[in-house]
C-alpha cells in the first residue's frame, strides 16, 4: 500500500472515493483525514498481529499498565513519523492539491485524559513500544472526555467534549473479547470440606466492551495495544411492548447508570452520586482489566502460580488501587487459591506510582459507599486491614496512633493510597524530592516497615512527540548538525555541547524558535485577534489551573508590570507576552476565579494604548496535547513555580527544556534535577524551599499581613481586588483577597512575590544579550535527553517490572489468528 508516492496516491484515491461515493474533489477533509487515519492503521496491523505473535512466542513476560488516563492527542502525524512515511504521503498527497498539515487539523483530541498523569502514561506506552518491550495498557473509552473549555465573558464555561461525534479511526472495537464487572448484591458464604466458598448473588451486570488503539513504535514494527473500556447495557435488545411500564422504566434507568460509567472522565464527586460513579468508573476499569488479562493468560497456557514470573501489573496512582482486593477476588474466589498464597502472588505482581502528597488527591472513600456497591471486595479490603493492622501490632504492641494512622481502613473511610502500598511490592515517587519528601514525610511510616519498596522514577517525557514530531524545524536543524541517532538514543543529544560556541548554529536555533513564534502569533491572531509580537519575550504559563501552581502569583505580577507602566509610561521594558492556558475542575471555584482575573487583566493590559505593545497577556482557550504542541516550541520562557514541595514532578518543564526555553521556578517536583542538568546560570530560581514550606506547615510562624504592611507593591496589586477597580468579577476577586489575607496565603504567593519579581528583572536582563540567552537555550536542549521517557521506562522495566525487551531474532512467519 505504501511501496513508494504513486502506489500511496493510487490507493488513497481509490479508497477515499470508493468509501464515500463520490471523485476526490467533492470529498471533504473530514473524510479525506479519515481515509488516510484508516490506511494506517490497516497498514499496522500486520505488524501488530506479529507482535502479539512473537510475545506469545517467546513466552515473554508482559507489563500491564492501568490508568484513568491517557492523553493520547492526535496520532496521524506521529505515527507517519514512526511508520518512517511521513514525506511519502506529505508529497503524494501535494500531488492530488491535498495539505497533509490541513488534514492533521482535522483530527480531533481524544477525550481520555485531563492532564500531567494522562500523558505520562500516554508518553510510557511509546517508550514502550519503541524499546521493543512487550507492554500494554488499560484505560475507559470516555464517550466525552473531561469538558471542552469555554471562555464566555473571561469565565470557564464547560460544555461536553463529543470527541466520538465522528468516530475514533484508530480503534478496533473487540465485542468478543467482553467480560462482565458486577455492582451490589449480596454475598453468602458457605464452607465445604473445610474450605470457605463466596456466593454473590442479585448482582447488577454491566458489560465491559473493549477498544482496541494500536501503539506503533519507531520504526521497529512493534506494536503494543491499548485497551479501552466501554460500559454498556448487557441487554443488546428487549421488545419494548412487551414491558410492562414499571419494568421499562427500570431497564432505561439501568442503561442510563450502565453508560454513565464510560460517559465522563471524573465526574464531580462533591455529591453523593458524584462518589457512587466515581467508585463504579474505578471498580469498572480494574475488574474488567484483571478478568482480560487472567484469561488472556490461561488461554496463553500460564500457570497462576507463575504468575508475576510472566505478568507485572502497574497502577498509575491510586485510582485503579481496587485491582488489589480484585486481584484476590479473582485467585481465591474463581481460582481455587487460599488468601496466603494469592495475597504473596498479588503483592509480587503489583507496582503503584504515588503521584502527589496533596491529601486531596490521596483518594479515601466511605467505607459504607464501597460495602454497598462493591460487597465482595468490602469483604476482602477489611481482611487485608485486619492482617496488616495484626502485623503491625506484633512489631509495635500497644502504639495504636501508629497503627491508626497506617490502617487501610479507618475512620469510616477506606484509604486508596495505603492499600496500593500494602498491596504492591514496589511504590515509587516521580521526582527525587517527591519521593525523599514520601519516605521522609507523607508515607513515612510506611516506608519505616517496608524501606525496601519504596524507590524513585523521575517522570520523562516522549521526545519523539515533544521534539521530534512538535517540533519539526528544530528536529531537523539537529539532525544536520549531529546526525539523526538522537532519535533512538536521545542522550545523543548532549553532543549539542559541542556546538555551544558556534555563532552559525546559534543563530540559526534562534531562527527557528522565531518562526515558531511567529506562526504561533498568527494562529493567535486568527483565533482571537488579538496581535503579538514574535520579537517579544513569549513567557508560557500552561497547566491546570491550581491554587499550587500559582497562576496566581504569575497575574499578580503581571498586574504589578502593568501599574508600573501606568505610573511610569516612558519606562523601558522588553516587550513581554504572558500565555496562559489550562482548565479548572468545574466545581473548583477558586481555580475559576483565577482564570477569570487573568482574563480581567488581559482585557486592562491589551486594550490599553499607554502600554505600547511593551505587554500583552494572551489566555489560549480549551488546553490539550494539541495546544500545547503550538506553545511549546514557539515559548522562550517556562513558568513552573509551584509552591515548593506541592508539584510532584511536572513534565511541562521537561517539554519547554527540550524545545529550549528557559525555566523560571522553584526548586519543587523535577526543577531540581532541571538545575543539575544545566547549572543555576542556565535558569531562573526564586522563592522558598520545600523544607522551608513544609517547617512552616508543620510550625507555622509565616503572617501574610506582615508582608502586606511592609511591602507596598502587595497592596498595590490586592487593593484593586476588592475596590472595584476591576468592574466584574467582584465576588470571586474578594475570595482570592481573602484566600492571601484572611487565610494567610496558604501557597505563599505573597511570600514568594518579591523573589519571582527579582527573577523577572534577571531574566529580561538576560534575554538582551541574545548571545547568551542562545547559549542558555541550547544548553537546554542538549541536557533534555535524560528526561527523555525511554530512559525512565527503562528503569520501571529493570528496577520494578523486571521485563526485558523483544529482539527480533530473523524473519517473523507470516502471520496467523492471533489472540490479539
Amino acid at each position: 500500500m505504501f511501496r513508494d508516492k504513486e502506489s500511496f496516491k493510487q490507493a488513497f484515491q481509490e479508497r477515499l472515493e470508493s468509501f464515500y461515493g463520490k471523485s476526490l474533489t467533492e470529498t471533504t477533509q473530514l473524510e479525506r483525514y479519515s481515509t488516510l487515519a484508516n490506511m494506517v492503521r490497516e497498514h499496522v496491523s500486520t505488524d501488530w498481529i506479529q507482535t502479539n505473535r512473537l510475545y506469545k512466542k517467546t513466552g515473554a513476560k508482559k507489563v500491564y499498565y492501568i490508568s484513568m488516563e491517557f492523553l493520547m492527542g492526535r496520532l496521524l502525524r506521529s505515527y507517519l513519523i514512526h511508520l518512517g512515511i511521513y514525506d511519502l504521503c506529505a508529497e503524494g498527497l501535494e500531488d492530488l492539491g491535498i495539505s497533509l498539515r490541513a488534514l492533521e487539523e482535522e483530527e480531533r483530541d481524544p477525550g481520555l485524559g485531563s492532564g500531567g498523569l494522562g500523558r505520562l502514561a500516554a508518553d510510557f506506552l511509546d517508550s514502550m513500544a519503541a524499546l521493543k518491550l512487550p507492554g500494554h495498557a488499560y484505560g475507559i473509552r470516555y464517550r466525552n472526555g473531561l469538558f471542552e473549555q469555554k471562555i464566555v465573558d473571561g469565565y470557564q464555561v464547560e460544555v461536553p467534549d463529543y470527541w466520538l461525534q465522528e468516530g475514533y479511526d484508530w480503534e478496533v472495537r473487540r465485542f468478543d473479547r467482553s467480560v462482565e464487572v458486577h455492582f451490589g448484591g449480596k454475598v453468602w458464604m458457605e464452607k465445604v470440606r473445610g474450605r470457605l466458598f463466596f456466593h454473590h448473588e442479585g448482582y447488577e451486570s454491566v458489560l465491559a466492551v473493549p477498544y482496541y488503539v494500536p501503539i506503533v513504535g519507531y520504526r521497529n514494527k512493534i506494536v503494543n495495544t491499548l485497551r479501552l473500556w466501554s460500559a454498556e447495557s448487557i441487554f443488546k435488545e428487549f421488545n419494548i411492548n412487551a414491558l410492562s411500564e414499571r419494568d421499562y422504566t427500570r431497564m432505561m434507568d439501568y442503561k442510563r447508570s450502565t453508560e454513565a460509567i464510560s460517559g465522563f472522565l471524573y465526574p464531580a464527586d462533591s455529591t453523593l452520586s458524584g462518589k457512587i460513579l466515581r467508585i463504579k468508573q474505578q471498580y469498572f476499569l480494574v475488574s474488567a482489566s484483571l478478568q482480560d488479562l487472567i484469561k488472556r493468560y490461561k488461554r496463553m497456557g500460564g500457570d497462576l502460580r507463575r504468575l508475576p514470573e510472566k505478568i507485572a501489573i502497574h497502577i498509575n496512582d491510586t485510582h485503579p488501587s481496587l485491582a488489589i482486593p480484585e486481584m484476590m477476588r479473582i485467585l481465591m474466589d474463581e481460582e481455587g487459591f487460599g488468601w496466603e498464597e494469592a495475597w504473596n502472588l498479588t503483592v509480587q505482581t503489583f507496582s503503584y506510582t504515588n503521584h502527589t502528597i496533596l491529601a486531596e488527591a490521596l483518594e479515601k472513600w466511605p467505607i459504607d459507599m464501597i460495602q454497598k456497591l462493591l460487597p465482595r471486595i468490602y469483604m476482602i479490603i477489611h481482611e487485608i486491614n485486619e492482617r496488616f493492622c495484626q502485623d503491625l501490632w506484633k512489631k509495635h504492641p500497644g502504639d495504636w496512633d501508629r497503627i491508626h494512622q497506617m490502617a487501610v481502613e479507618a475512620d469510616g473511610q477506606v484509604k486508596m493510597a495505603h492499600l496500593a502500598i500494602v498491596g504492591s511490592h514496589s511504590v515509587n515517587g516521580v521526582s527525587e524530592i517527591h519521593t525523599d519528601i514520601l519516605k521522609e514525610k507523607v508515607m513515612n511510616l510506611f516506608y519505616q516497615e517496608t524501606p525496601q519498596k519504596f524507590n524513585n522514577k523521575t517522570n520523562g517525557i516522549s521526545h519523539r512527540r515533544w521534539l521530534l514530531t512538535a517540533n519539526p524545524r528544530l528536529s531537523r536543524l539537529i539532525s544536520e548538525q549531529i546526525g539523526g541517532g538522537w532519535i533512538e538514543n536521545p542522550l545523543g543529544l548532549n553532543r549539542l555541547l559541542d556546538v555551544l560556541d558556534n555563532c552559525s548554529f546559534l543563530d540559526e536555533l534562534q531562527k527557528v524558535k522565531r518562526k515558531n513564534k511567529e506562526e504561533l502569533s498568527s494562529y493567535v491572531k486568527r483565533k482571537y485577534g488579538i496581535p503579538i509580537d514574535p520579537a517579544s519575550i513569549f513567557d508560557a504559563h500552561i497547566k491546570r489551573i491550581h491554587a499550587y501552581k500559582r497562576q496566581l502569583l504569575n497575574i499578580l505580577h503581571v498586574f504589578y508590570l502593568y501599574l508600573r507602566l501606568k505610573e511610569e509610561p516612558n519606562r523601558e521594558m522588553v516587550p513581554h507576552t504572558f500565555l496562559f492556558a489550562g482548565k479548572a475542575a468545574p466545581n473548583y471555584y477558586y481555580a475559576k476565579a483565577i482564570i477569570k482575573l487573568i482574563h480581567s487583566v488581559a482585557d486592562l493590559v491589551n486594550r490599553d494604548p499607554t502600554v505600547k505593545d511593551r505587554l500583552k497577556v494572551i489566555f489560549l482557550e480549551n488546553y490539550g496535547v494539541t495546544l500545547a504542541e503550538r506553545i511549546i516550541p514557539a515559548a522562550d520562557v517556562s513558568e513552573q513555580i509551584s509552591t515548593a514541595s506541592q508539584e510532584a514532578s511536572g513534565t511541562g518543564n521537561m517539554k519547554f527544556m527540550m524545545n529550549g526555553a528557559i525555566t523560571i521556578g522553584t526548586l519543587d517536583g523535577a526543577n531540581v534535577e532541571i538545575l543539575e542538568a544545566v547549572g543555576e546560570e542556565n535558569l531562573f530560581l526564586f522563592g522558598l524551599k520545600a523544607e522551608e514550606v513544609l517547617e512552616y506547615y508543620a510550625r507555622g510562624g509565616y503572617q501574610a499581613r506582615e508582608l502586606y504592611r511592609k511591602d507596598d507593591r502587595i497592596p498595590m496589586v490586592l487593593e484593586p481586588l476588592v475596590s472595584g477597580f476591576f468592574h466584574s468579577g467582584y465576588e470571586e476577586f474578594h475570595a482570592l483577597y481573602h484566600s492571601l489575607i484572611t487565610d494567610n496565603d496558604p501557597f505563599f504567593v505573597l511570600k514568594d512575590f518579591d523573589s519571582y519579581v527579582s527573577a523577572h528583572e534577571r531574566l529580561e536582563k538576560a534575554y538582551l544579550d541574545r548571545d547568551r540567552w542562545n547559549r542558555m537555550s541550547l544548553i537546554q536542549i542538549a541536557q533534555s535527553g535524560r528526561f527523555s521517557s525511554d530512559g525512565t521506562i527503562r528503569k520501571y522495566a529493570d528496577e520494578i517490572w523486571e521485563i526485558r525487551s523483544i529482539e527480533e531474532s530473523g524473519q517473523i512467519d507470516q502471520p496467523t489468528r492471533s489472540d490479539s
